[in-house]
């Protein structure tokens, strides 16, 4: 049996690894948490707020970017265009997510099979979708229609089903939309931003009473691992999308959903 700071590091890399790329960071986390004879509680939770460390990832990378819209906000319709394209596209989740919150972390995440069905349909739309796409429309992710960015939002929230990515849902959503892939990633990325940001703020507050000077700085450790891991994991999962589509993931997600099944069958 390891130390609890060794398995927040676990953890903390899963996340890192997982956020991003279309194999459901939850799904692993979860699946990880089983394996590990890890108990309910305080480490679900730990999932949940070591997300931000992920997030913050994000804002690092494309700080210049994301800067350049904060002050253009006052004279830049483009700069409120853009933002307002991210506050539609997450008002579905906070929605749903505020009404579902307790339901999805304490009867789905309970389900380890779901984790797995989810992660194999879902891979096999990754591979459908890649082949008949629509030709790409758009091609800035901080460009994107009204439309398009609420059609996309309405994705994530398919999200909230452990085992189906978020990241993946958006950028399937996306790229049916007419947005190109490398662009429906990116705005995956913005997204994320106050999806996250909102889902951390909720439960650190429902779960405050789990928030000692013993958790706190395992949080920590995984939050700053789940950061540099997905420093890496953003450009190369970018590149991976831009050259080779979708299809690399969803061989992964079927890989792992059918092990895992596998696991919990026979073990």
């Amino acid at each position: 049996m390891l130390p609890d700071w060794a398995y927040a590091v676990i953890l903390g890399i899963i996340e890192g690894l997982t956020e991003f790329i279309p194999v459901s960071s939850t799904g692993m986390m979860l699946l990880a948490k089983k394996a590990m004879g890890l108990p309910d509680g305080f480490w679900d939770t730990f999932a949940v707020m070591i997300q931000l460390g992920a997030i913050l990832a994000v804002v690092v990378l494309y700080f210049g970017k994301l800067w350049k819209q904060v002050i253009g906000l006052p004279t830049s319709p483009e700069a409120r265009k853009f933002a307002l394209t991210v506050i539609v596209a997450f008002i579905p989740s906070v929605v749903l997510g505020l009404l579902l919150h307790d339901f999805i972390k304490e009867v789905l995440f309970e389900t380890p099979q779901v984790q797995c069905i989810s992660l194999i349909i879902g891979g096999v739309i990754l591979l459908f979708v890649d082949r008949i796409a629509p030709r790409p429309v758009e091609h800035d992710a901080m460009r994107l229609s009204l439309g398009r960015a609420l059609a996309i939002g309405l994705f994530q929230v398919l999200a909230m089903i452990p085992g189906v990515s978020r990241s993946g849902a958006t950028i399937v959503g996306g790229m049916l939309m007419g947005v190109e892939k490398r662009a429906a990633a990116e705005f995956t990325f913005f997204l994320a931003i106050p999806t996250m940001l909102g889902a951390f703020v909720l439960d650190a507050w429902q779960s405050r009473d789990q928030l000692t000077s013993g958790t706190i700085p395992l949080i920590a450790i995984g939050f700053v691992v789940s950061f540099l891991v997905a420093l890496v994991v953003i450009r190369t999962m970018l590149a991976v999308v831009t050259r080779r589509g979708l299809a690399p993931f969803g061989w992964l997600r079927i890989a792992i959903g059918g092990a895992g099944l596998a696991l919990l069958t026979f073990a």
